[in-house]
Formats: structure tokens, sequence, C-alpha cells
């Protein structure tokens, strides 16, 4: 099945204002300093626990590991599961590859109702070195 570039684009945006938003870190999340930060509107959700984006740039200052890795994959699916919650797609995978010893690349893949499948790759402008 092949996907429109209307319906790419949406999903595209969708995921990066998802993965690259900063969640408000939870309360037992490790934190550089007293800052949870977080977008103002996820205070007064219209939905119960309803929050917008991820939780990546608790992982700005680690080294990177494989638990750091493991730590990424887990907050992006977390930031990505709206779209499952809502109906958008069916499926969500996401796969990492360390680049070098300061870069990890996330690429989550999508499947919608019809079955097709759309692989996002992060733009350049939204890539993230480690400042180990």
């Amino acid at each position: 099945m092949v996907m429109t570039s209307e319906l790419e684009a949406k999903f595209t945006r969708a995921v990066t204002i998802s993965l690259y938003t900063w969640r408000r870190a939870e309360t037992d999340d490790p934190i550089d300093d007293e800052e949870r930060y977080g977008w103002w509107g996820d205070s007064y959700p219209p939905i119960a626990d309803d929050r917008i984006g991820s939780r990546l740039w608790l992982l700005r200052r680690v080294r990177l590991t494989s638990d750091t890795q493991r730590d990424a994959e887990f907050y992006a699916r977390e930031a990505l599961q709206w779209l499952l919650d809502d109906g958008e797609v069916i499926a969500i995978d996401i796969a990492s590859e360390k680049v070098d010893i300061n870069r990890l690349n996330l690429i989550p893949t999508l499947t919608i109702a019809s079955g097709a499948k759309l692989e996002i790759k992060p733009p350049t402008s939204w890539q993230v070195i480690y400042a180990v």
C-alpha cells in the first residue's frame, strides 16, 4: 500500500513534535537541577494525564551506553503511544543505531490501518549530539 505525501507529512510532523518537544520530567526522574521543564499546557490537559513531548531531553548529558540506548527507545515509545491510543496507527517500531561514541539515531516506523509502513528519519536540523 502506498501512503500519500499528505499523510506522510502529517505523521512526520506528529512524530517530530512528539519526540522533540520536552515533556515534563516525572517526580522520580534524575534531573541536573530543579527544573523539570515541559510544556505549560500539560498542567491543564483536557484529558487526564494527556501530555505532549518526550523525556529524551533527560539523556542530554549522559554517556551513550546500551542502557542509554534502551532508555531512549523507551522514551520514544512513550512519546508516540498516543498515536496507538488514538487509533492513528496500528503499530509503532522504534529502531536505534549508535553512530559513534556520542550520537544515537532513533528511527520510528509507523504502521497505519491499511498496512502501509512509514519510516521517519529525523531531519538533520533536529538531530542531537550528546553533550558528554
